[in-house]
Order: structure tokens, then sequence, then C-alpha cells
């Protein structure tokens, strides 16, 4: 599949590497069924802490591309994992949507309105004055504080919208605190996903069209990573954004074609 024969599996970007929104990458829908015919294992592994693996799946279908809610691994899925395995059944402030609500009930976190003993915040359209200062407080007094992903922008319909790092930035300067961060380029969702894998990073590739999230969280990780121009990394801006990430990815395709080929090559 790769030219790395410890290679086992594919930890996939969505948002830039498989779709623009609403709208999906050529190849995409043949990369994924060319992986299904070749047998090669590989999860959907997104920031995106709003929508549930279900709705994930849903959306990808929707666009052609196959899917099911076991392929997909979200930055909510992963942070509820990890305070759960700190701290079975503790009490959780979400600020959130329903994805991240799914997670942390379905990891058996009880969700509280006072004195909770971790805030844990993703994206939130809701997000007010009132609940940054509700998350701060509880934060002073002791709850520890975990953040679903950094991302600073969300492509939106309308272009660029803040983020959930957008939004922690605010609580992390009234707080004093630095979160946990789930999402890439951390790397607890990469261990979240090759966990469900099977498989340790270092036998992972992670695919990816973000230098500063994708390519930085596998090789922070010890996956080998490609990155695809697809997304936000272009053939214009590609040295800068590796300047930028301070990494390099072990390999290059210019699409998802060419990506395709690639396994078929090596399968």
């Amino acid at each position: 599949m790769a030219q790395n024969e410890k290679t086992k599996a594919l930890l996939i970007d969505l948002d830039g590497t498989l779709y623009h929104g609403k709208h999906r990458i050529p190849g995409a829908d043949e990369l994924i069924r060319t992986l299904k015919q070749q047998g090669v294992p590989y999860l959907f592994v997104t920031n995106n802490s709003s929508r549930t693996a279900e709705g994930v799946a849903s959306h990808l279908i929707g666009m052609g591309i196959p899917a099911e809610p076991g392929d997909v691994c979200t930055s909510s899925l992963a942070a509820a994992e990890y305070i759960a395995g700190e701290s079975p059944g503790a009490s959780v402030a979400m600020l959130g949507e329903e994805g991240l609500r799914e997670a942390l009930l379905d990891a058996g976190l009880h969700i509280v309105d006072e004195n909770p003993q971790y805030v844990v915040q993703g994206i939130d359209r809701s997000f007010t004055y009132e609940s940054l200062a509700q998350a701060v407080q509880w934060i002073r007094a002791g709850a520890a504080y975990v953040l679903t992903n950094p991302d600073l922008l969300l492509p939106s319909d309308h272009g660029l919208v803040p983020g959930a790092g957008s939004l922690a930035a605010s609580i992390r300067a009234a707080s004093g605190a630095e979160p946990v961060v789930i999402g890439k380029p951390s790397g607890h969702l990469i261990k979240y996903a090759t966990d469900r894998l099977g498989i340790s990073p270092g036998e992972a590739t992670m695919v990816g069209d973000n230098m500063r999230t994708d390519i930085a969280a596998g090789a922070a990780a010890g996956c080998r990573t490609i990155l695809v121009l697809t997304g936000l990394t272009t053939e214009e801006n590609l040295e800068a954004q590796i300047e930028g990430a301070g990494v390099k990815p072990d390999v290059i395709c210019k699409n998802l074609h060419e990506l395709t080929e690639m396994i078929r090559s090596k399968s």
C-alpha cells in the first residue's frame, strides 16, 4: 500500500481532504472504495466535535463517499474516552454541541450544571458571556479543562468562522489555565484512533491536507504522513506551510487520484 512496510492502516482527515463543506473532492469516493477492495483498514479522523459519528457518516454518504459510524473518530469521542479513562463516571460541565454531548454520555460521564470535575469545551455556537464566565469560575475553582480541538477557524457556507480554539482563547485568558488538547495537532486523537484499530501509531499513516494539524499530529505521534494538496495546502503555498509547521510529510500527493494509484501499486 505504502512505501513503509510497517503501515497497517490509514487515518484519513475529512474537511479539505475528502470534501469541502458539502462538496466531495474529486476522487474521494474512489479512494475509499479502493481501500475497501484492497482490504486496507482505515478510519476517518476529524477534529469536528459538533457531529456524532452517525452524523459524520451520513454527511459522507450524502456526498457519495462510503461510510459507516464505526469508521469515524471525532475529537468528541476521544475527549470523552480521555476523561472516562482519567476519572470513570466523572461529572462534566459541557460547552459544546450534540456530538460532544452524546460522546460524554456514551462514555458513562455525568453532565452537570454545577461543581464539575471537568470542563470540556468544543465548538459551541450558543457560546455567550454567561457561559464564558461560568466556565472560568469552574476552572478557577479547580475543575480540569479539556479542549476537544484547537482550530481557530472553521469553514462554513459563509466563509471562515470562529472555531473551538477561538472560544478557548477567551477561557484560557480569563482562567489562566491551559487545557488538555485532544484534537490534532495533539497526539490524543491519533492514539485514540490507533487504539481502536489495535495498532501502534508507528504502524499507521496519517493522510491530510493541513500541515499544522494533520501532518504535525501524525509526525508527533510517530505515524507516517501523506500530504494531499486538496485543501489548505496547495502547490503554491506548500513550502510556506511546511516551514510554518516545522515538519515535512513523508509523501506528497497532488490529488486523491494520485494517492489511490499509489495504494493500488503497493497493495
